[in-house]
């Protein structure tokens, strides 16, 4: 895939829209904790012990973000950005397909190494920043094909997304969490709402308009 500065490998954005513009019928109670619960994915799919949890990078490079992603991000539309897209696997089969984008000014201090994360998973390193915090979620149900999933990702069926931006020490990046047909929206307990850790809080940060 190119890395070139001015290229972007998706043409057609899906729709975003905040949580609080969906209904309780919108967002299927069986999905609902997972796109909307605001600790770490990783920590969670490894929790569940459903198989071996293991990052598969796809694609990292050099580009300008996608439209929407500057504006949530509040960068000038041609700041180039390092774009990551990995599988999370559980087991052999990927289950998440999750797209970061890092702003160029971003990668500074002690996030110069997130350039470097190979098959690292980068939320078990942002959750370890006690001064992390976490814009509230934007959801989108997009279809199946949508070119926002790589080809080797694509599926017959629509797939529920999520996406916030991380702000640490004044540094913004953007993390998107699309859930695929491999991934069964398992049922599991969260008796503290991990907002109440006093780690994240999912209603810190509003989004950049």
């Amino acid at each position: 895939m190119p890395s070139s500065p001015n290229f972007r490998r998706i043409d057609r954005e899906p729709r975003w829209r905040a949580t609080r513009l969906y209904t309780t019928s919108g967002l299927p109670p069986a999905c609902r904790p997972w796109l909307l619960d605001d600790g770490s994915l990783t920590s969670r799919l490894v929790d569940m012990g459903r198989g071996e949890f293991r990052v598969q990078r796809l694609y990292q490079g050099w580009q300008l973000p996608l439209l929407s992603e500057c504006k949530l991000l509040g960068v000038p539309i041609r700041q180039r950005a390092l774009v990551r897209e990995v599988g999370l696997m559980l087991g052999s089969r990927v289950v998440v397909f999750a797209r970061s984008v890092f702003p160029v000014t971003s990668l500074t201090g002690d996030l110069a190494h997130l350039r470097y994360l190979q098959n690292q998973s980068l939320g078990a390193i942002l959750f370890r920043h006690p001064n992390m915090h976490r814009s509230p979620f934007e959801v989108v149900r997009m279809p199946g094909d949508s070119d926002y999933l790589p080809r080797e990702l694509r599926q017959s069926s629509p797939a529920w997304g999520r996406r916030s931006r991380f702000l640490i020490g004044g540094r913004s990046l953007m993390v998107s969490e699309v859930f695929l047909q491999g991934f069964t929206p398992w049922i599991s307990a969260l008796p503290v709402h991990r907002a109440q850790r006093g780690t994240v809080s999912a209603a810190i940060v509003p989004p950049t308009q």
